[in-house]
């Protein structure tokens, strides 16, 4: 008996036969794109024989696992289906139809991974992930790279190919004739196989060699593109430009050490060093305001001339403004990471949505060693970017709109209540732990600046919804001054610091890598009995928070924060730690260097316009210093050295 009529009897055997079809054309295709990249590769790969042999092998399971998972909803459906509908005509053309599209998926997703590994060098991993969010511009890239309409037509033909060669053994598939029981044993048997590829593989299963390229081969793309998404995370010492770490070692101890407290320990990254205050501490309460989207062009201060910021405007003469301030990313989780762990940007998502993410040193951490109570309090729902999972595994308690009632959510929209409405209940809370001679650290994390732009009306002169960015910007400072009044009546007032910064502006589009302007935001520290008013020009961003803060309430403590206190370091010392998921910037002295994936570095050297000219050392400095503060953040986090018990 010959080959095809072998396998058309076995396809006659059972209705689950028709998932062998999956096998017999994935299998050998991601086989063929195996051979494809090898041989693309194979100046590169300076292994035996025998390694290649063995990441084909290691390949074949990563197929078969990544299949497994992925045929799961089509094995129960063949399971529950009962057997009239499954010969039913018109069932036999939905399943032509699933197959087919399933094809065409496959040979889509082999040419989508050629053209990524021949942009990157590897499978599908976090930057594929990452493209997901920059869909415009990803699109609009490869409609300007690559002839688009000719690949689509050709997947299509060979699709539409494969397709009628298979069909005939589908066919045969639907005149079995199954019990329950035995549909049963051969489900059972088929589930067995995800079982095992969930308890033995993971996403690291295919890394066996010393050289990156067989470790790629042996994995399989739609594979990790699923374990990238869940994890969150991209390999920074597979994918930037890395340099000595004993260099950058004692480049980072020097860097974080110019505030006058060094950092002697001898071991590999270890930024540890106690902070010793030169006079007593101030145990004062702190409330610190994270403001949703709040550029700094928004604001009069900053030049705005729309008159939408008033109170904010005047506010600010009162208290310690930070006017080259910047953000470190173009989410709230960025800043949300910033603040409470003085941490650099990290490659890939950030570490609020990272698993395994408890336990790490932060600003929380330090108030809770000094007996203060700690909360993270926000007007959405907080399971959203894993914000509560965050701040509760890091010693924050916990309240959002689930934890308000129905009489204090007087106002609400998809993203959660008006600031008014948070802030009154921060009002609470304060009263609460006064009552109880208990300081207090509170962070406040605002949602009303956000499209679609609602607040209650009659409160300010723009309708809701109607006056869109210009509407959310002055709510939110229409609920910051009633905010402040109302503090002013309370007897924690005086005693109390208020931090008002943004998570990071309101749009970062430009047509420059990292739109420096884009990321300028304002930070204002207010306590009127205990800090005079005065601008600080000193360049800075949200990892400067938590130090400089600290700094203020004259705290002594043993840090592992990046940051260093504004107020204590020279002004040409200045800097601003920039990113955006994949780019990993350092701002100083009005030039601008990045870490790119492919190992690229590039130097920026008037990114604000004043064309300044730099000699090439000045240069080289910066980019090792850049590479100093992104490299050790990376061994510090996966070495998990700021962890506390």
């Amino acid at each position: 008996m010959d080959l095809p009529s072998a396998f058309m009897k076995f396809m006659a055997k059972s209705r689950f036969s028709i998932l062998s079809l999956a096998l017999l054309i994935a299998l050998p295709l991601f086989a063929l794109l195996r051979v494809v990249l090898l041989i693309k590769q194979w100046s590169e790969i300076d292994s035996s024989i025998f390694a290649i042999i063995g990441a084909f092998l290691l390949g074949i399971l990563s197929d078969i696992s990544f299949l497994s998972y992925y045929l799961i909803p089509f094995m129960l459906y063949l399971l529950l289906i009962p057997q009239g509908l499954y010969q039913h005509r018109g069932h036999r053309y939905f399943i032509y139809s699933l197959l087919f599209i399933n094809i065409y998926a496959l040979f889509f997703i082999l040419a989508s991974e050629w053209f990524f590994w021949d942009e990157f060098g590897v499978r599908f991993n976090f930057i594929a992930v990452d493209y997901l969010v920059y869909t415009t511009e990803v699109i609009q890239n490869i409609v300007e790279s690559y002839p688009l309409p000719k690949i689509v037509t050709a997947l299509l033909v060979i699709s539409v190919l494969c397709f009628w060669y298979v069909k005939p053994y589908a066919v045969v598939s639907f005149t079995v004739q199954e019990t329950w029981q035995r549909k049963g044993k051969i489900a059972a048997a088929l589930f067995a196989v995800p079982v095992l590829s969930f308890l033995s593989m993971g996403q690291s299963f295919h890394e066996f060699n010393n050289n990156k390229y067989l470790n790629e081969l042996a994995a399989n793309g739609p594979y990790q593109f699923f374990a990238a998404f869940k994890n969150s995370e991209l390999d920074y010492r597979n994918f930037y430009k890395l340099a000595d770490d004993k260099q950058l070692s004692a480049t980072i101890k020097s860097l974080l050490s110019q505030s006058g407290n060094p950092t002697t320990h001898p071991q590999l990254y270890n930024i540890q060093r106690t902070i010793k205050a030169a006079a007593p501490e101030k145990h004062l309460n702190v409330i610190l305001i994270t403001v949703e989207s709040l550029s700094a062009e928004y604001l009069k201060t900053f030049g705005n001339t729309e008159n939408i910021s008033p109170f904010m405007d005047e506010w600010f003469k009162e208290g310690l403004l930070f006017t080259q301030f910047y953000a470190t990313g173009t989410r709230t989780i960025r800043g949300l990471e910033a603040l409470a762990l003085s941490y650099p940007p990290t490659a890939g998502h950030s570490i609020v949505k990272r698993p395994d993410n408890e336990h790490l040193f932060n600003l929380g951490y330090v108030f809770k060693q000094k007996g203060y109570d700690t909360a993270f309090l926000y007007g959405g729902n907080g399971y959203f970017d894993n914000m509560n999972a965050f701040y509760a595994g890091n010693g924050f308690r916990i309240i959002d709109k689930l934890d308000l009632t129905q009489e204090e959510i007087t106002f609400a929209n998809a993203w959660g209540v008006s600031d008014d409405v948070i802030f009154k209940r921060t009002m609470k809370e304060a009263d609460s732990d006064y009552q109880k001679k208990q300081p207090f650290f509170f962070q406040i994390m605002t949602t009303t600046n956000h499209r679609p732009y609602t607040y209650p009306d009659g409160k300010i002169d723009i309708p809701s919804g109607k006056g869109a960015r210009n509407g959310g910007v002055k709510f939110t400072d229409y609920a910051i001054h009633e905010f402040i009044e109302m503090a002013k009546t309370k007897p924690w007032f005086a005693d109390t610091v208020f931090v008002m910064v943004a998570d990071h502006c309101g749009g970062s589009a430009r047509k420059v890598e990292l739109p420096v302007d884009r990321y300028h935001i304002p930070l204002f520290i207010y306590s009127p009995k205990h800090i005079k008013p005065q601008i600080i020009s000193t360049l800075s961003s949200q990892i400067d928070v938590a130090p400089t803060l600290l700094g203020l309430l004259n705290f002594t403590y043993d840090s592992w924060f990046f940051g260093q206190d504004i107020l204590k370091i020279k002004p040409e010392q200045g800097r601003a730690l920039i990113g955006n998921y994949q780019k990993l910037g350092l701002f100083k002295a009005n030039k601008l260097a990045f870490l790119s994936v492919q190992q690229q570095v590039d130097v920026i050297l008037d990114p604000l316009g004043k064309h300044l000219a730099v000699p090439p050392e000045t240069q080289a400095q910066l980019v090792t210093e850049t590479m100093a503060y992104y490299q050790s953040a990376d061994y510090i986090w996966t070495h998990r050295l700021t962890r506390y018990k």
